[in-house]
This record gives C-alpha cells, structure tokens and sequence, in this order.
C-alpha cells in the first residue's frame, strides 16, 4: 500500500527541487518563497494516491502533482491581496513582504508554471491533452468561485444552496482535479475517474463546512487562526445559513442585526453571535452536514472498480484530515 509519508517527503523534495531562472529575481523570490512556506500538500497527495490505485510507478506523475501545488499557491497569492491578508502559514504575505504588483505578477507566474509542470508528466499526448484541459476547465470554475464569494460579501439574500455552489467552485473542484488528474495519467476507467472526482469533491465540501465550524468552535492553539475571523471579517459561513434554518423571523432579525454591528468590541461580538448560534443549534447542523458529505464520498469511493483493500489508503487519508476515527 501507497505510504503517504513518503508521497509527502517526495512532494517536499520535488517542490524543493524547481529550478528557476535566476533573474528576475523579484518575479522568482517570491514563488520560492511561497512554496517553502509548507502546508498540507493535500492536493498532490490526492492525486498521487489515486495514481497508486491503479500503479505503483507514482513518480511518473509526481511533476503533474506538483503542478497542481503550484497553482493552488498560485490562488492564495491573489486571495491574500483580495482580503488585504497579512500572514499565510505564520508568515507576511507576498503583498505585505513585497508589493501588491509583485502578488500580481508572480502569481501569474505561478499559473504558467504551474500548466507546465503538469505537461511534465510521464503520459502519452493524448493523456496529457486531458489533464491540461481539466487544470484549465477547474481554473476558470475556482475563479466563478472566487468572485461569487465577493460578490456575496456585498448581498443580504444569500441562499444555502448558492452557498454551497460557491464553496463546491471555490475550494472543492481543485481537490476532484486532484483525484481526476490522478486517475487518468494512470489509465484508470473514466467511469472510476468520475467516481473519484465526486469521491474527492465531497471531501472538499466537508473540509470546507469544518473549516467554518473550527472558526468559531475549534481551539485556537490546534486551529492555528483566530477564533471568530470569519465573523469579525462579515463572511458568510455555513454557521450562518444552519442558524438562520432554525429562526423565526425575530430570531432571524436580531441575528443579522448583530452580524452588522461594526460597534460592538471583537471578543463581545463573537460571543454574542457564538450565544445565538448555540441557541438555534447551528453547530450540530453543521456537523450533520459534514457527515453527510462524508458519508457521499464513502458511497463514491465504493463505486471505483477495486477492491476495499486497494482504496483503503484513500479513505484513510480522507478520515485523516477531517479527524475521523472510523
């Protein structure tokens, strides 16, 4: 079985390992900068995993994997000077480091880099014409994602299903990409790349919807980002859209009332609005949701056309980052 210590180790290695050209350095610095920065890596894992389902020569598709790291740091680079963010993983951001003009130019430098890595990949031309193709189609839905999340911040009408179509663009496409990519420079089935990218696509709904949980009900220490950010920030969470399910048309009123008052000091708002949202059982709606979108990858992952035994290091990984047990 695929050990995803070691597919972590050799993304490290791999990402450690791009040579860029020496000038200019002021459009180059700030990519290394970035990918040395760490993180998850839960992109390329994902799709070198769903390589290893069908063979085990994964290093033929470690350059496509990290191409797909590449562009999600490309992302952040823009989303961190869209949000006037002042840190990513402990550190200054490239923005604040360098200049917005630099975030705006190294990032699209990372996205070229980034189809380029992906053509790396050891595949015939056919094969490599579909996982181009796939970056492209998933970049143009992260940026639909991107800018309906904007688009939000500037409405009160906002559903739950618009919601979850923005965070689906937004976040969880780039992880079905992943597990896409994978299977089909592996030569699996199409059937099984289908069922892989809606297997993959879930996950990244439930880590999302526990991502807004952790926001407000996580302990700092472990969550590593300030309890609240999301309120204080006026962002839409699924919170949110579970509390408001639960209220009545008082309830719901005096709810958005406190989610706009710019007067209250931060801790006493983020209380209040925690208070509320305790008394309209948006916390356990919220965990319901996230279980149902796990259990949707289960049942996913059951229709690829292998064994348990073979898919188990998937699953595990899955059950991983969302600190499951079972």
């Amino acid at each position: 079985m695929t050990d995803t210590a070691q597919l972590h180790d050799a993304i490290e290695a791999a990402l450690a390992a791009i040579d860029y050209p020496a000038q200019p350095e002021g459009l180059y610095a700030p990519i290394a900068y970035t990918l040395a920065a760490g993180g998850k890596r839960l992109r390329p894992t994902l799709l070198l995993l769903a390589y290893s389902l069908y063979r085990d020569d994964w290093t033929r598709a470690l350059p496509a994997a990290v191409g797909l790291e590449v562009y999600h740091n490309h992302t952040l680079l823009h989303d961190d000077l869209m949000d006037r963010a002042q840190l990513r993983r402990g550190r200054p951001t490239v923005h604040t480091r360098w200049d917005d003009n630099t975030a705006v130019l190294s990032g699209d430098a990372m996205l070229i880099l980034a189809f380029r890595h992906v053509l790396r990949a050891e595949a015939t031309p056919d094969v490599q014409a579909r996982a181009l193709d796939l970056l492209a189609r998933t970049a143009q839905e992260i940026c639909e994602g991107q800018q309906m999340d904007m688009d939000f911040e500037r409405r009160d009408d906002v559903t739950e299903a618009e919601y979850l179509e923005m965070i689906r663009l937004k976040t969880s496409v780039l992880l079905g990409c992943a597990a896409r990519m994978g299977a089909q420079l592996a030569g699996a089935p199409d059937a099984d790349a289908d069922a892989l990218y809606a297997f993959a696509e879930q996950i990244g709904l439930a880590f999302q919807l526990q991502d807004d949980y952790l926001d407000l009900y996580g302990d700092p220490a472990v969550f590593g980002k300030r309890i609240g950010g999301d309120i204080l920030q006026g962002k839409k969470t699924y919170l949110l859209f579970a509390a408001l399910r639960g209220a009545d048309p008082e309830a719901r009123t005096a709810l958005l009332r406190l989610l706009a008052d710019g007067s209250l000091p931060p801790q006493e708002k983020v209380a209040a609005v925690r208070q509320r949202y305790d008394a309209l059982r948006a916390p356990e709606r919220t965990q319901e949701a996230i279980a149902r979108c796990y259990q949707a990858a289960r049942q996913r992952l059951q229709a690829v056309s292998l064994p348990a035994t073979r898919t188990e290091p998937l699953r595990r990984y899955a059950d991983s980052l969302l600190g499951r047990k079972n």
